[in-house]
């Protein structure tokens, strides 16, 4: 566990489920690299810890999940080349290879929206707004912000947002497929995303892992393959231990005890 401290990323873990709260909320939790750099730690501790089986997201205070990265701190890099291999969060999250949920409190701008579309499940408050602002500042996204929303959001609302830079609230989110429920407040936010989460940690670990890999497959491949891939990846969670205690709990009407094997 780590502790809450102003501009630090904090990491805690209960019931199989990692929760990392960034905590910026003074400055609406822009990253720092020194937060980026904890954002990528943690991912990893997420990927290699067996009693993580779900992963949640979210930003300290009411008003902000991540206004994106700390436009103060851009200029601290020597060189375009420097800022290009930086070590990425949005890379980070992506690459977890746990089912995660963002706990979208509030603000979702630039990299906090590219951070949210990164995660495989988002629930936001009433208050969430969400905005590729870049382009009024004189550049794009970089962390996946137009593969993201077209994929979430269909062409041209994806165009809407990157060529204005201007925000969506949360209904409108919900409307357009970029966000799966909204809650009432900001406070009710992350207990909804650790539900979710735990209901998730609930399920055999393989299979929850294996059906985000397919997933990611539906869409980077042609359907057939994508069909043969996903039945080979039915075989591989058919075999597991997991799956046969599955089907023993099912035959002796009882809850199944998952072990990761």
């Amino acid at each position: 566990m780590s502790e809450h401290v102003e501009g630090s990323v904090s990491f805690e873990v209960s019931d199989f489920v990692a929760t990392v709260t960034l905590n910026r909320p003074t400055k609406l939790n822009a990253m720092t690299p020194m937060m980026a750099a904890q954002v990528v730690e943690y991912m990893k501790r997420c990927n290699e810890d067996d009693a993580i089986r779900a992963v949640v997201l979210t930003g300290a205070g009411p008003k902000s999940f991540c206004a994106g990265s700390d436009i103060g701190t851009l200029d601290d890099y020597t060189t375009p080349w420097n800022f290009r291999n930086r070590p990425d969060y949005c890379d980070a999250v992506r690459g977890l290879l746990k089912p995660s949920i963002a706990a979208i409190n509030g603000y979702a701008f630039g990299g906090g929206l590219e951070t949210s579309l990164s995660c495989d499940i988002r629930i936001a408050s009433a208050n969430a707004q969400f905005a590729a602002p870049e382009i009024k500042l004189g550049w794009i996204g970089g962390g996946g912000m137009a593969a993201f929303l077209v994929n979430s959001i269909g062409a041209s609302n994806a165009a809407l947002m990157l060529m204005t830079g201007d925000p969506i609230d949360a209904e409108r989110a919900l409307q357009w497929g970029l966000i799966s429920e909204v809650v009432e407040s900001a406070e009710q936010v992350l207990p909804r995303a650790q539900d979710v989460a735990r209901t998730i940690a609930q399920r055999a670990p393989i299979a929850a892992e294996t059906a985000k890999s397919n997933l990611h497959a539906a869409f980077n491949m042609p359907l057939e393959n994508a069909i043969q891939y996903e039945r080979d990846l039915q075989t591989i969670c058919f075999a597991t231990d997991d799956a046969r205690e599955g089907r023993a709990a099912f035959k002796e009407k009882r809850q199944p005890v998952f072990s990761r094997k």
